[in-house]
């Protein structure tokens, strides 16, 4: 089974997924995070403002920072290979660096859930 290590830039959170005025290339890489890590992928995040120590322990990671500094972030490595430095991957990267097959689902099939499963009668805060 794969291991994803994702070394993060500085963020006010983990995810960076907070306050209010969240960048939606993170948001959406956190939901790629989540759908990885409920395939039973082992899934290890680290912010550098948080978890510094993890940053000098790998020595990939440590080697990218000292040559091109946090330009280097966030990168994610996969087996400890190191598979993207500077941006956040696509859903579709991830998955194949992971070995996870991306079958595709029906949009029928997503479109007829939605009317079945969504019920906002305002008590829950969702609307």
């Amino acid at each position: 089974m794969a291991r994803v290590e994702i070394f993060d830039p500085a963020m006010c959170c983990s995810t960076g997924v907070c306050g209010g005025d969240v960048d939606p290339a993170l948001s959406r890489f956190a939901a790629d995070v989540a759908w990885l890590s409920g395939r039973g992928i082992e899934v290890d995040r680290a912010t550098v403002s948080q978890e510094p120590a993890k940053f000098v322990a790998n020595d990939a990671v440590r080697q990218a920072l000292e040559a091109e500094g946090t330009s280097a972030l966030p990168m994610v490595l996969v087996n400890g290979t190191v598979r993207a430095k500077g941006t956040y991957p696509t859903r579709n990267e991830l998955a194949g660096w992971a070995g996870i097959d991306r079958t595709a689902i029906p949009l029928s099939q997503v479109v007829g859930t939605l009317g079945s499963t969504q019920d906002c009668g305002g008590s829950t805060g969702c609307c």
